[in-house]
């Protein structure tokens, strides 16, 4: 029991690590850029206030559960803008070494089961880590919308690379998806998406 809760304690200040990861969405208030970790807390909340429009079925704490996992490994890896393709693969592989490490500092039993709800949510497999995954893009709207789309400008996002990292939540979160679109359409209206 003694080494089972030093194995714990070893994982809980490693991933304390996850504060130093900057994230290149700002805050609300426009102060600074987001941290990962308080992407995740942000990630959890959200999951469980919006629950209501998950698929029927939808275990919304397993899906909490992986939103708090699933940036664990960018403490390894680190936090790659989603709209640089060429960053994506290496970032990919950085990933699933790092979810092995990170994962392994755990007692066995609970590392893989960690690292099980981690592998669900990067699969999108289930209706659960299909909510999560949706929750995972939503929360950064949210801040691009509060924000004035300050993020999009900063990197001249355009309309085609959103949709293609979007679209799939017109599917899994039908509800969800208007307000999304009116989202798209009014950065494209100030300017802040680039129309292509």
């Amino acid at each position: 029991m003694e080494q089972r809760l030093r194995d714990q304690y070893r994982f809980l200040l490693e991933i304390d690590k996850l504060k130093t990861v900057l994230r290149q969405n700002v805050l609300s208030d426009q102060s600074r850029r987001e941290n990962s970790a308080e992407h995740s807390w942000h990630l959890a909340v959200m999951a469980l206030c919006l629950g209501e429009y998950a698929e029927p079925g939808t275990d919304v704490a397993v899906a909490t559960k992986m939103l708090l996992l699933h940036d664990l490994v960018e403490i390894d890896a680190g936090d790659a803008f989603v709209h640089m393709p060429d960053e994506q693969t290496r970032l990919r592989l950085d990933e699933i070494a790092a979810a092995k490490r990170i994962f392994a500092l755990l007692p066995a039993d609970q590392g893989s089961g960690f690292e099980s709800l981690w592998t669900e949510f990067e699969s999108g497999s289930s209706r659960e880590a299909k909510f999560a995954r949706v929750i995972d893009k939503v929360q950064p709207l949210l801040l691009i919308e509060a924000t004035g789309a300050i993020t999009w400008r900063t990197f001249g996002t355009t309309r085609s690379q959103i949709l293609r990292k979007l679209e799939f939540i017109a599917t899994d979160a039908p509800k969800l998806w208007p307000r999304i679109q009116r989202t798209i359409d009014e950065a494209l209206a100030t300017g802040a998406l680039v129309r292509d």
